[in-house]
């Protein structure tokens, strides 16, 4: 069984991919609805959830643990990794190994909440891979609301007023390759790619983090050949979470969703 978790629906982009490169394995998601966003809170309160988090899922003994979620990627993957004695992978090493690829001109626009922009995960990341690199950090603090409230469709003028906000600059900077540092965003991913132009790549974290999942259990002998399920939890509104859901899924998961009390852990 493989562990999921974000800070609310975002981490389904992850799920999805998943579902596509490992349908085998069986999959336990948890959104934390009740307290989402992560990405404006401080430092403390992201490491303090994201141990609850992953204590939920242990009760499930997975054998690794995807943090679906770039504020705790970039700030508390270190912790868990420290407390919990199971692969746990974040979305940041992978994307951004992912972008270091695909960019051509060498400059890097990487969008993400205030908390990953803050921590500058991306960018160290980045310029490990390739010291020459050009990085352009842009923090996007409407963009997990408007996606939790629906508003992904391609002609939305609040979302796309929103895009053009946040990506003027980036424009303007001429990156060739845009990271897309939290899982809700490639839900934003057309609205974005009409704004910048099909010249530039859109890197998906959700993507990439399923991708070097599926790489660690295939090299350490892991996968499952039993045939996967999937089980949803969330610490509030469930029935708003499903609805969300189909979204990113598309299929109906009410009946697998329940809540549980987070703050238990």
């Amino acid at each position: 069984m493989l562990g999921v978790f974000d800070s609310g629906v975002g981490g389904l982009s992850s799920v999805k991919e998943l579902a596509k490169c490992l349908p085998e394995e069986a999959l336990v998601y948890f959104g934390d609805t009740g307290r989402v966003p992560y990405g404006t809170r401080s430092e403390e309160t992201i490491i303090r959830y994201a141990m609850q988090d992953a204590r939920f899922l242990m009760e499930f003994s997975p054998k690794a643990i995807l943090v679906a979620c770039g504020t705790v990627s970039s700030v508390a993957l270190d912790a868990l990794q420290n407390a919990f004695d199971v692969p746990i992978i974040g979305v940041v090493a992978p994307t951004a190994a992912a972008a270091a690829v695909a960019t051509k001109n060498r400059k890097i626009a990487v969008l993400g909440t205030p908390a990953t922009i803050r921590s500058g995960a991306y960018g160290k990341q980045l310029l490990q891979l390739d010291p020459g690199l050009e990085i352009f950090s842009m923090a996007c603090p409407l963009f997990v609301p408007l996606v939790e409230n629906g508003h992904i469709d391609p002609d939305d003028p609040i979302t796309a007023a929103a895009v053009a906000h946040y990506l003027e600059p980036v424009a303007a900077f001429g990156a060739d390759t845009i990271i897309l540092g939290c899982t809700h965003y490639p839900l934003l991913k057309q609205i974005i790619g009409q704004y910048v132009g099909q010249q530039v790549r859109l890197i998906d974290a959700g993507r990439e983090s399923a991708l070097a999942l599926k790489r660690i259990l295939t090299d350490s002998g892991l996968r499952s050949d039993e045939g996967g399920g999937q089980r949803f939890f969330v610490s509030d509104a469930p029935a708003d979470f499903a609805d969300t859901a189909r979204i990113f899924l598309q299929k109906d998961i009410r009946e697998a969703v329940k809540r549980i009390d987070i703050e238990k852990y």
